[in-house]
């Protein structure tokens, strides 16, 4: 299982490491127990949180025993990681619908096999403040707390009280689950590690020196152009399909840069070495074809929400390129058109210059919806319409809720059907 590792360092997701020789040992040996946790600062996870839980995943596909931890506890009073100023605290009914929704989509990413999820809520919650000050808080050295760059960072412009005690809660919750569930080994991204070694002092300093407990960090993922890796103009790519569709999760990937296709194949994908190489040659001899890119929002996609959306996203992307979009489901519709220029319409017939004039308002006057229907500018449903007698009849397709209007060579218009 060593050989994982190396797979690690081929895909560049290593950042740092404990002790790469002892941990690399202990895989050799037998499987391991390791975590990794996110705190239910929203409902739905984004497309940053998955780099570390991609490694995370690596290492339960290999047979080892991945826990994943839903920081109800720590969650509640707030991680100081890149934020410049206090978080905002939720009220505990928001973090507990935010723990529910998180579990279900972990559930979806991990499946059954070699997982457990646990909330840090169910053990921090028993600790009392003396047994917090004797027990733990008397094994921190604050001039190193202070020196860890998560709270390094910070005082210029200050920091609470609690948020400086995070990296305690953290360190209680890697030494609960090595004491409970032989977990041995604690995963996160790059902005972790002064909080995971926090945690591995603490499982020295109360199990003795020869414990075996590593970390691992992960590299802070940035874009060929120097920007942060997972923000779009349109904001954060969610994992939660009410967010971002699956269609807008495919197209986000199918749109990566030749500069960092590559990387992202390495990073999010469970391709081979072997089927990667090959990918990265044709980035070099065949650009304009963009199979890494297809191949990529495939794979990450199928991952994420399943070999049905790959499909739907596939048919929506070729049906707005050829203009062929009579065969879309309603549900398709859904997501390819959502940021399309919206309208709402009736229910019923019309003649079709009265409808793109007076009720769908797409057409400034009659005269020019007249010259476009007879100039064959106008689409509705896919089909071209020439006459200007036409009508239009709202139930025709999409279980009757939609009408789609095309003008011209590209411009789409939805109309939904109140």
């Amino acid at each position: 299982m060593a050989n994982i590792l190396e797979d690690l360092k081929w895909r560049e997701a290593v950042n740092q490491v404990t002790d790469e020789e002892g941990l690399s040992k202990l895989l050799d040996k037998k499987a391991v127990g390791l975590y990794c946790g996110v705190d239910p600062t929203g409902d739905s996870l984004h497309i940053g949180h998955l780099v570390p839980f991609m490694i995370l995943k690596r290492f339960q596909m290999a047979g080892n025993r991945a826990h994943i931890i839903i920081g109800g506890g720590t969650g509640s009073i707030g991680d100081p990681s890149g934020k410049k100023s206090e978080r905002v605290l939720q009220t505990m009914e928001q973090v507990r619908h935010n723990e529910q929704a998180l579990t279900k989509q972990m559930q979806k990413l991990f499946g059954a096999d070699n997982i457990t999820i646990v909330n840090n809520y169910e053990w921090l919650s028993q600790i009392s403040l003396l047994t917090f000050l004797r027990d733990y808080g008397k094994l921190f050295n604050v001039n190193t707390m202070l020196n860890k760059e998560i709270v390094a960072s910070r005082l210029e412009v200050g920091i609470s009280y609690t948020e400086f005690t995070y990296q305690i809660l953290q360190s209680i919750d890697f030494l609960h689950l090595w004491q409970t569930r032989d977990v041995q080994l604690q995963i996160g991204g790059g902005d972790q590690w002064g909080n995971i070694t926090s945690g591995v002092d603490l499982i020295h300093k109360t199990e003795g020196s020869k414990a075996e407990a590593y970390g691992l960090t992960v590299p802070l993922m940035l874009k060929a152009d120097g920007t942060k890796f997972g923000k779009t103009a349109g904001g954060a790519v969610w994992l939660d399909p009410e967010k971002t569709t699956p269609y807008e999760f495919y197209q986000f990937w199918l749109n990566q840069d030749d500069r960092d296709v590559v990387k992202f194949l390495k990073y999010f994908t469970f391709l081979s070495k072997e089927e990667i190489e090959a990918l990265a040659e044709k980035v070099k001899t065949e650009p304009e074809k963009r199979e890494a890119q297809r191949r990529l929002a495939q794979e990450v996609t199928k991952f994420v929400h399943g070999e049905e959306a790959v499909r739907e996203a596939e048919n929506i992307s070729q049906a707005l390129f050829s203009g062929e979009v009579k065969n879309l489901t309603a549900h398709e519709i859904e997501q390819g058109f959502k940021k399309m220029p919206t309208v709402e319409v009736p229910a019923g017939k019309e003649n079709i210059i009265l409808w793109l004039v007076d009720v769908a308002k797409i057409e400034s006057s009659r005269r020019q919806a007249r010259e476009d229907v007879k100039n064959g500018a106008i689409r509705i449903n896919g089909e071209k319409i020439t006459d200007v007698d036409a009508e239009i009849d709202t139930a025709a397709a999409f279980d009757g809720k939609f009408v789609i209007v095309r003008r011209g060579k590209k411009r789409y218009f939805l109309a939904r059907v109140k």
